[in-house]
């Protein structure tokens, strides 16, 4: 061992969960070390949310404005693609994590490079690409912010056929002519649509239906803009092999015998925690089964290991990790202090991830948008509420405004027995914004009655809350 170093609490995985634990920690008073074996700022800075999004936004700013008529007539052009790819990289800062160390060392955190491997209680061994190792002994607790990996089907053929991830494909700096998309979840969704806009012909292979996650109504908006902008959904199939031909095209063999071609293969088929290679066996814990409770303590390893993100399991969306992330680091801050111990904590405390099961904001940015928060309907009845759901398509003079032509929908799901919403599902162009207004209506379980009393602003279209509560019945 090379060098051996001492801090408070260990974090491993320095993306932007591991980066909110660390922040959090020393707020709270106490040392923190990150360790990351690749770019500091994770998958969401450099491979996921922000590039993802940058692919996205030039098309639906493009098509808002052909939306429009005034505005329509002066689009006299289609995207700029090398302008597009620009402007993505200036959004990961050319994969160049300096800006991302220079945070981390100004909040007075320290960061060690390498991969990780737990070797017994709050002890860590890192080990960089030269070989060379480092141990970390932490006073206080670990905490496993190692995000997810992508998982990939059985898929015959695949092993031998370059194909994309996600991450190559917000990363990329070409588009193919032809792009073959299995999957038909967010990110699949998204990319899609992100390629389609500049230039590809898509083709999607979508096991079940699209966006399975979401009301149907609000998927099926996203479906019929992806179809008239010339994307191929096909639902309900898989492929039975994948190859290259003598061309080097890549081919989709399906049930039946239709052959589909692409020129980049993109495999879209969702992510798990990413929690093998820490040596979690060798202390008696299951990567696969690991649990924690709402502060992100894993009980069954005593009192020292958390595990929050993506890599907890719960919620695979950056914002809930870092807001898991944050009750975390104040709960072991806390808890070095003396000043809670290491029970449940209460719910809605800030030491406590409590809405992780109630109030899970999540948007689709696709255009049309999709953004949900809460329960759906059936999530409802299976935790026995009583729930009731009205719905409606989004048609307020704001939402005339916006777009001609404007389509949308939203959904209020209500426990009737309390008289709050416990759910909210808003389909359509620009409707991300509405989300916050309704995760705070969840979260703080506003009354019906008293939620009649926030006046939307006229003329937006944010009107649809006062449509939703009329419809209900108030």
């Amino acid at each position: 061992m090379a060098e051996t170093l001492e801090t408070d609490v260990i974090v491993l995985g320095a993306g932007a969960v591991g980066e909110n634990a660390a922040a959090r920690v020393v707020q709270g008073g106490l040392e923190a070390i990150l360790v990351e074996s690749a770019l500091v700022g994770g998958e969401c800075s450099y491979w996921a949310c922000m590039p993802s999004k940058a692919l996205l936004r030039p098309g639906t700013a493009l098509a808002e404005a052909k939306a429009v008529d005034g505005s329509r007539q002066a689009v006299t052009g289609s995207l700029d693609v090398p302008a597009v790819l620009k402007r993505r990289d200036s959004f990961t800062s050319g994969w160049d994590d300096a800006g991302q160390v220079e945070w981390v060392k100004e909040t007075g955190i320290g960061l060690v490079r390498g991969r990780a491997r737990l070797t017994g209680e709050r002890r860590v061994e890192v080990r960089d690409d030269a070989g060379v190792r480092v141990g970390i002994q932490a006073r206080h607790a670990v905490v496993l912010a190692t995000g997810a990996s992508p998982v990939t089907p059985p898929l015959d053929g695949l092993e031998q056929v370059e194909f994309w991830g996600t991450a190559d494909a917000t990363s990329s700096q070409e588009v193919p002519p032809r792009l073959l998309v299995v999957g038909g979840g967010v990110a699949g969704t998204e990319l899609a649509q992100a390629y389609a806009r500049l230039g590809s012909e898509v083709t999607m292979l979508v096991r079940h239906g699209l966006l399975e996650m979401f009301p149907r109504p609000a998927a099926e908006l996203v479906a019929g803009a992806l179809r008239s902008e010339g994307v191929e959904i096909l639902t309900g199939t898989t492929a039975d092999r994948v190859f290259e031909d003598a061309s080097g095209a890549v081919v989709l063999a399906l049930p039946g015998g239709e052959l589909l071609y692409g020129d980049r293969l993109l495999m879209a088929t969702g992510r798990r925690p990413a929690l093998d290679g820490l040596g979690l066996e060798d202390l008696g814990l299951d990567p696969h089964g690991i649990s924690c409770d709402d502060s992100g303590l894993v009980a069954e390893a005593g009192n020292w290991l958390y595990v929050v993100g993506d890599a907890a399991g719960k919620v695979l969306l950056t914002h809930q990790g870092k807001y898991e992330a944050r009750a975390t680091g104040a709960a072991i801050a806390a808890r070095a202090r003396g000043e809670i111990g290491f029970g449940e904590p209460p719910r809605w405390s800030r030491y406590a991830a409590t809405a992780d099961h109630a109030a899970v904001p999540q948007v689709v940015f696709t255009d049309p948008e999709v953004a949900m928060v809460g329960l759906r309907p059936d999530q409802a009845k299976e935790r026995g509420i009583r729930a009731s759901e009205t719905s409606l398509p989004i048609s307020v003079a704001g939402s005339a405004l916006f777009a001609d032509g404007y389509e949308g929908w939203a959904q209020m799901v209500v426990d009737e027995d309390r008289g709050i919403p416990v759910g909210f599902t808003f389909a359509g162009p620009g409707v991300a914004e509405l989300l916050h207004a309704a995760t705070i209506a969840v979260t703080g379980e506003v009354p019906l009655e008293r939620l009649w009393h926030a006046v939307p602003a006229y003329p937006t279209i944010s009107e649809i809350w006062l449509r939703l509560l009329e419809k209900y019945g108030l």
